[in-house]
């Protein structure tokens, strides 16, 4: 048995790439940062900040919410697997490259509240504008303060 699957935090280092290939599938490519924080060893020595930057590969209906919400820094939750191949460069040289393709993602950054347009009005109100005392609820009473949950 064997596992490949990776999960990573950080940061996206470019705006992606989006192509749509000719049997109609979308793909969107992308670099990401990921960072360890430096630390202070116990006899003083100071081991520096380390970044990896890594290739990001997302197809299909992932790559169009990529498109769509993903952005330069933006900080994304990412799990995937590893896959590794190669090429012949424009000299004719062997090249290799590793890549991660993404299958799931949760998008972590915190983006600015946007004033969200108002709500369209219920049926009832746009034929009748007062609506009888029957249907309403009555408001909730004011809290106490013997009105703690534990």
């Amino acid at each position: 048995m064997s596992l490949n699957k990776l999960m990573l935090i950080g940061h996206v280092g470019k705006d992606p790439d989006i192509r749509i290939l000719e049997a109609g599938s979308k793909v969107a490519t992308f670099s990401f940062a990921t960072t360890e924080k430096g630390y202070t060893l116990a006899n003083g020595t100071q081991v520096p900040e380390r970044t990896e930057w890594h290739n990001i590969v997302v197809w299909r209906g992932l790559a169009d919410v990529v498109e769509k919400y993903v952005h330069k820094g933006d900080k994304l939750y990412l799990e995937g697997k590893i896959r590794t191949r190669s090429y012949d460069d424009s000299r004719g040289i062997k090249r290799y490259i590793t890549e991660l393709f993404v299958d799931n993602m949760e998008m972590l950054s915190v983006k600015p509240h946007q004033q969200a347009p108002p709500p369209p009005p219920l049926p009832e109100q746009t034929n009748n504008q007062t609506r009888s005392a029957v249907n309403e609820c009555p408001p909730p009473p004011p809290p106490t303060k013997d009105d703690l949950p534990f």
